[in-house]
């Protein structure tokens, strides 16, 4: 594919195939003109989408759901073209999050029922009503479940939303909004292409909220861009996620858990396993054992047969990753495995394991982005697992390994995080919300107080007679 529709000298993103470095397509970005024309026309069909009993905008969705379901094989592989993920990887995020619509609307929906109090004088309840117009502005490394996790909530609620998809993944973005748009009423899902300038502009613009999810430093702008307005806020941010290894944890499940969760996705996973922390007196055997799992991530074209891991999602990134690693082994880390750029078109990187990271290492607080499992050894006390595992400005996911229940209860109840998994990675069931604590987020997704932040609440009481 080639550039289309673009006028000489205009700004266009350059949609790049990671695993070949080749143009996909060049895409116009809007400019503050067509981000304002678009949040206009979102605010004028917001009354009437707004005004809709909640049931018709859940059917509404639920055709979507049904519709995005039929796309699963053809939208992976745009997915893969367009950030690197495997194919397998790419087909699964989108047939499992179709399959969410469905408990999702009906999850928002119980989450907005109105409320009913006693009160001897008056009939009191609480309604949550839409903000107004939202924009949506999403992250690349899961480009279908990602927006859906704001435009479900969003929608189902009453607003209507501008959704500008990642720079990286244009195309998935626009087919979703397409799917979208062919079951809501004109004006309820607009789309706006665009790199960090189209991204300001929206932010900066007549919208009601911001919905946000992506990296720390670009979450910090957008809130103090949203200030002057008081604009509502929902951002999920990163992390640099740590995983605490006792001396009487299972070693070959924790030593999994750490290449798998350190390696998914190419490593670009907001919640993934950054920081692994070893008691001593196992060290040595832990960390075979993650060389020996970790061997298994082989790189290639997420298109390909057999391939665990693509590449990561641009030159940019790769670079960042790399620059980590070099700085690590400057600083005295070992690298025990990958470690180095390898030759050939696409932006891929090995699976890297480093050993004897020590606290103060700069790969120990920046957020990494990469497949690199990154070790430090401990001295296997209790209290000074928690101290190294809070060490962060982070704040998102978290993992505790033991054979003690006790002390993993314990352990999990003092780390700063939104989620801790014990003897597992993080999970969840049906109802409870994504949270980011610390500087890892502001606001949440999911659940029903999740669900709840795209509304105001409104409580009206009315006299008796």
């Amino acid at each position: 594919m080639t550039a289309t529709n673009v006028i000489p000298g205009a700004r266009v993103i350059e949609n790049l195939d990671p695993a070949t470095g080749e143009l996909i397509q060049a895409i116009p970005c809007a400019d503050a003109a067509q981000v304002a024309s678009a949040v206009a026309r979102a605010r004028v069909a917001q009354f009437s989408w707004g005004a809709q009993p909640i049931e018709e905008r859940a059917a509404a969705l639920l055709r979507f759901g049904d519709a995005l379901a039929k796309e699963a094989d053809s939208l992976g592989e745009l997915i893969t073209r367009e950030m690197g993920k495997t194919l397998r990887s790419a087909v699964g995020e989108v047939k499992g999050y179709a399959s969410g619509v469905a408990s999702d609307t009906a999850e928002v929906q119980a989450a907005l029922k109105p409320i009913e109090y006693e009160a001897k004088a008056q009939a009191v309840k609480t309604v949550y009503e839409p903000m107004g117009v939202v924009a949506a502005i999403t992250p690349w490394n899961f480009p279908v479940g990602m927006p859906l996790s704001i435009l479900v909530p969003a929608l189902m609620a009453g607003n209507s939303v501008v959704f500008k998809p990642s720079e990286h993944t244009p195309l998935v973005g626009q087919r979703l909004a397409e799917l979208l748009q062919d079951v809501l009423p004109e004006g309820v899902l607009e789309l706006v292409h665009g790199d960090g300038e189209t991204g300001a502009a929206l932010v900066e613009s007549d919208v009601d909220m911001i919905g946000f999810v992506g990296s720390r430093a670009t979450g910090q702008s957008i809130m103090r861009s949203a200030v002057g307005g008081l604009k509502r806020l929902v951002l999920e941010l990163g992390g640099k996620d740590p995983m605490v290894v006792f001396s009487d944890a299972n070693l070959d499940e924790a030593a999994k858990c750490a290449a798998d969760q350190s390696l998914r996705n190419t490593g670009q996973v907001c919640c993934s396993v950054e920081r692994v922390y070893v008691a001593d007196d196992i060290a040595d055997a832990f960390e075979e054992k993650v060389i020996e799992y970790a061997r298994a991530w082989n790189h290639g074209n997420g298109l390909e047969d057999g391939t665990k891991m693509g590449p990561l999602v641009s030159e940019r990134q790769r670079s960042m990753v790399a620059s980590q690693v070099s700085q690590a082994k400057k600083e005295g880390a070992q690298v025990r495995l990958g470690g180095e750029v390898p030759d050939g078109p696409g932006w891929f990187y090995p699976a890297t394991v480093l050993t004897g990271i020590q606290q103060t290492d700069s790969i120990t607080h920046a957020e990494t982005f990469g497949p690199v499992v990154a070790i430090t050894r401990f001295s296997g006390e209790e209290a000074e697992g928690v101290r190294l595992a809070n060490d962060t400005v982070y704040g998102l996911g978290a993992n505790v390994w033991t054979g003690n229940a006790e002390r993993g209860a314990r352990v999990a109840s003092q780390l700063r995080a939104g989620q801790v998994g014990v003897n597992r990675y993080l999970g969840g069931a049906p109802g409870t919300p994504w949270v980011g604590a610390r500087q890892s987020g502001y606001g949440y997704l999911g659940g029903p107080d999740g669900h709840r932040q795209f509304t105001v609440p409104k409580t009206i009481s009315v006299a008796r007679p």
